[in-house]
């Protein structure tokens, strides 16, 4: 069935129950207070320290905002942009969408002006919803952006360039819209990007969407008693797809504004989260700071957090032995998964198996996988090759680029762009990205976009950009970096060459040396990474084992 119908039920069965819980704990410098009297502040310039809304309240939000796009024409097959941050807002906006038969376009917040126009023409955009912190760059773009009719803004004190969203939902009605919808309905573009940084628009039914829920639920058994902490961004298919699972159960969900250990140990404390998704650098961040006796897990009470969880980057076993040094009784899982599969879950280890930590596991629920070679020929297990998946959540397609799917769509199976190989007991482990890809943070880096970036720098002759190992980030951002002739380049400058960069896209690391190309004129990579990691990727993996 549609996901929308999910919503209906929740609301019709847990109409007065919270759906969704916003936390709030940062506050302007000169504002900052404790944790404790921050709850007691009032103040117009900032939400309140906490808000909550009933599955009741968010079905009316989705019906109203769907009922004004309607009112404005907008039908199936149309597309409206979502430029939020994380707030209670976001999902019945998302939902409202859907109701509408229009396509959800959810864009990162990170993206610059540039980036938001070449997205919105790439998806055909024809209306934009956002919020304060993008006015600055919606207005450096607003009058190019012919195809958008209207532009609709969450907050206080909206620019004269767009509409509040806050008043015409006012007087809008929250009775539920006659749009007939089908589970292979189109439903959602959502954007990656390839080795060259260029974003492509993956294009999803609401049959694949309801996979994740499905998927989502039978992988970590969330129940209507489960509360979910959702501290990603909710762009971000991970994030999204992970909750799910609690719309599938009408569980409640808690969104944490902040990545704080100590915000994330106190919001699981109060709100008696059960289930919390971290990134690894802020599972190490907790651990450090449990460690170093900032955090004294005595002072909360986390008795009924049973299940943490890590995905969008390879997990370091290390780390997991330290948290059940800390956290005895957690369950623990990871999961792999793709924009292009519906995010999360296509492959995942399962609490279960913990005694395979560094693996991603296996085919997810509904899902299967194979390893192939250059030719398309399965491989045997301990042979690396391309990991595939196929299943429900698999994309229909990027849109507008068949070129783009012709690559990675073969008679149904996705290939993922990621080499792998498969254990004696049939468990996958990721050896390398094929097309390069630095993740930091859970955020991705485009080693081509970087390096086109600091080639424009005068001095500079040529530029190779590798991941590098790093405790915290999972990888960073190294430039290998040669100087032209007779020109004097300093680590310093480069920095601040850097400096209009998106910081996480910045280079952590510079190193002056020759960049290696083959005959083909190609940047030789893999003896970066063996000279500067000081071994193989394959031998790294080895290890890990």
């Amino acid at each position: 069935m549609p996901i929308t119908e999910l919503l209906a039920q929740n609301a019709a069965l847990y109409r007065d129950e919270v759906a969704l819980v916003e936390i709030n704990p940062a506050l302007p410098e000169e504002k900052q207070v404790t944790w404790k009297e921050y709850s007691l502040i009032e103040a117009s310039f900032y939400r309140p320290f906490r808000t909550e809304l009933t599955w009741g309240e968010f079905e009316r939000r989705a019906n109203r905002f769907a009922n004004l796009l309607l009112s404005r024409g907008i039908k199936k097959g149309d597309k409206v942009a979502l430029l939020l941050m994380n707030c209670l807002e976001w999902l019945p906006i998302y939902f409202g969408i859907l109701k509408t038969g229009a396509f959800a376009v959810p864009m990162n917040f990170r993206y610059t002006a540039e980036e938001i126009k070449y997205c919105a023409e790439l998806a055909d955009v024809d209306v934009l919803v956002f919020g304060p912190e993008f006015v600055g760059r919606i207005e450096q773009i607003c009058d190019s952006l012919t195809r958008v009719k209207y532009r609709f803004y969450v907050g206080d004190d909206c620019p004269t360039f767009a509409e509040s969203y806050n008043k015409l939902i006012t007087y809008t009605t929250s009775r539920a819209p006659d749009i007939k919808l089908s589970d292979d309905d189109l439903a959602a573009i959502y954007f990656s990007s390839g080795t060259t940084g260029f974003p492509k628009a993956i294009l999803h039914t609401h049959r694949a969407l309801m996979h994740a829920c499905l998927t989502e639920q039978a992988h970590h058994g969330q129940t209507h008693e489960d509360v979910f902490l959702c501290i990603p961004p909710l762009y971000h298919t991970g994030a999204k797809m992970h909750w799910f699972g609690s719309l599938l159960v009408g569980g409640r969900s808690v969104l944490l504004k902040g990545v704080k250990p100590e915000w994330i140990i106190r919001t699981v404390s109060e709100e008696k989260c059960t289930i919390v998704w971290l990134l690894v650098p802020w599972a190490q961040d907790i651990l450090d700071s449990i460690e170093s006796g900032q955090i004294k897990l005595e002072d909360y009470t986390l008795s009924h957090w049973r299940l943490m969880h890590i995905g969008a980057q390879p997990v370091p076993p290390s780390l997991i032995k330290r948290w059940k040094r800390h956290f005895p009784n957690h369950d623990y899982d990871t999961n792999y998964g793709l924009s292009e599969s519906t995010g999360p879950g296509c492959v995942h280890l399962g609490i279960e198996n913990i005694h395979k930590v560094g693996a991603i596991g296996k085919a997810g629920y509904g899902w299967e996988t194979k390893i192939i070679d250059s030719s398309g020929n399965i491989l045997p297990k301990g042979e690396i090759g391309e990991l595939c998946v196929k299943g429900p959540g698999v994309m229909v397609c990027y849109y507008k680029n068949q070129a783009a799917t012709d690559e990675v769509l073969k008679d149904g199976w996705l290939l993922t762009g990621d080499m792998a190989f498969e254990d004696e007991d049939g468990f996958i482990f990721l050896v390398d990205r094929k097309k390069d890809v630095i993740i930091t943070g859970g955020e991705n880096i485009y080693p081509v976009e970087l390096e086109n970036y600091i080639r424009r720098h005068d001095a500079v002759k040529d530029v190779a950009v590798i991941g590098l190992p790093d405790h915290r980030l999972g990888e960073i951002a190294a430039a290998i970096v040669e100087a032209k002739p007779g020109c004097c380049l300093t680590e310093a400058e480069l920095n601040r060459f850097c400096l209009s960069l998106p910081r996480y896209k910045r280079p952590r690391k510079i190193i002056f040396d020759k960049v290696p190309r083959n005959p083909t004129g190609k940047i030789e990579k893999p003896k970066l990474r063996e000279k500067y990691c000081g071994k193989s990727i394959v031998a790294a993996q080895i290890e890990l084992e």
